[in-house]
């Protein structure tokens, strides 16, 4: 006989940078599950010695702390428990960022811009079902299934803006890039509003990442 939702057991790591936010989880999970162990990080470096160390059966994870971008640990930590189920929760745009979470071995991803009914919704389903997949989700997979290059944001770039973006990246200013391909600096800047607006990204900071997650793709 399966046991009532309301009585499950779950152990529950929360891994985010702000308290509030996971305080504001965890008080959603206790709403759903009240028997929920829950345990907490604020730091990326910290989530695999929490999953490896606990029984953890659900993690929540951020998709940035200041320590660096949680994609990256993603595989160490389904290596180390096959059977975790990961759902990011993030502030990240979903239609650019939820696919390359799921590849890399995320079991959903949900917005932090969602509803709290959208937010219960997850919980369950990612605890019942082991994964959590929204329509906007869905959407980005089929598309996925039939044009692969639809995963990586880069595509959408030029040749020039790529060459330009990798230079960003490698930490050249606007008057380095224009003296090394010989253009004029208000063309590199424009060029560089083009790339975010593109790519959807405020900074050089998120440029740098996507650039790193995403060039090998």
């Amino acid at each position: 006989m399966e046991i009532p939702i309301e009585n499950k057991e779950i152990t529950f790591l929360l891994a985010d940078d702000h308290s509030i936010v996971r305080h504001g989880m965890a008080l959603t999970i206790n709403e759903i599950f009240p028997n929920a162990t829950i345990h907490h990080t604020s730091s990326l470096q910290k989530v695999v010695e929490e999953v490896t160390s606990k029984e953890i059966e659900i993690a929540i994870i951020d998709a940035h702390f200041p320590d660096g971008n949680s994609i990256h640990i993603l595989p160490d930590i389904k290596n180390a428990k096959p059977d975790i189920k990961i759902l990011i929760f993030s502030g990240l745009e979903e239609e650019l960022h939820a696919l390359k979470f799921i590849n890399a071995g995320a079991n959903g991803f949900l917005s932090k811009l969602s509803e709290e009914e959208d937010v219960q919704k997850a919980i369950i389903s990612i605890v019942n079902k082991g994964e959590y997949i929204s329509a906007v989700s869905q959407n980005l997979l089929v598309k996925f299934a039939n044009d692969p290059n639809s995963m990586n944001p880069l595509h959408h770039l030029t040749k020039r803006e790529l060459q330009i973006a990798e230079m960003y990246a490698d930490g050249f200013g606007n008057l380095e890039i224009a003296n090394n391909l010989d253009i004029k600096q208000n063309t590199v800047s424009t060029i560089k509003k083009n790339i975010f607006d593109k790519l959807k990204i405020e900074n050089l900071v998120e440029l740098i990442d996507i650039i790193k997650t995403h060039h090998k793709i």
